[in-house]
């Protein structure tokens, strides 16, 4: 019982990005946002609930890791890809092509072999894009400038350099948790502060992906 309560637990996560959609439609955008950071919450302990019960043992007829590929590409991918286009975060006559990219170039990321590698990585762009979108409606730049983002994050997927996998990293692993649970702290304050959010937490709080990629750059470049 208890291994289906986890795999339930994994399971809501679709449930909250189906909450966020009903949110984007009715425009309000920050409650739609703290369903998806939501749903970052599960992703980020429903794992660990998973090894320590050992579903895998107790369900090995069941898939957990399809389930949860299943649901984070609702929540990280189908969601955010919606948002940018019920936003219009991009030029006028580009939000379609701005979400097919999304949509497409995660698909390809989800299926591959090496997704997800033996030692904890991934492979090419890990497909955040609720974070990305967080960051580019929060950011107000301009609409070519998020389009631009968005299309060399879409390419990047394709692009066979490995990301640092935050919570399993064999690399400093420590401080990297540890600045990611201070940088979701920030999150936090930043989804209770929108519409209006302190430009400087806004700054400080991208401190944390600059030095995920600044890692995963140089974790990727001492490669053997």
């Amino acid at each position: 019982m208890t291994a289906w309560l986890v795999h339930v637990y994994t399971a809501s996560s679709a449930l909250l990005g189906f909450l966020a959609l009903t949110q984007i439609v009715g425009d309000r955008y920050r409650e739609a946002f703290v369903w998806l950071a939501l749903t970052v919450v599960v992703d980020a302990t429903d794992g660990v609930l998973a090894r320590r019960v050992n579903v895998a043992a107790r369900l090995p007829r069941f898939n957990g890791a399809k389930l949860d590929d299943i649901v984070d590409y609702v929540t990280y991918v189908f969601v955010p890809a919606f948002f940018v286009w019920h936003a219009q975060l991009v030029p006028a006559g580009w939000a379609l092509a701005a979400a097919a990219a999304i949509l497409l170039s995660s698909a390809y990321g989800f299926n591959t072999d090496q997704a997800k590698t033996a030692d904890h990585f991934y492979t090419g762009f890990p497909s955040y894009w609720n974070i990305v979108v967080f960051y580019l409606y929060l950011g107000g730049w301009a609409p070519a400038v998020n389009l631009a983002v968005l299309l060399l994050l879409a390419a990047l997927v394709f692009v066979p350099i490995r990301f640092v996998y935050p919570s399993r990293t064999p690399v400093f692993r420590a401080p990297t948790v540890a600045f990611g649970v201070l940088w979701g702290a920030l999150m936090t304050v930043m989804l209770w502060q929108m519409p209006d959010v302190s430009r400087p937490l806004f700054w400080a709080s991208l401190c944390f992906p600059v030095y995920y990629v600044l890692l995963s750059v140089v974790i990727e470049l001492r490669r053997p």
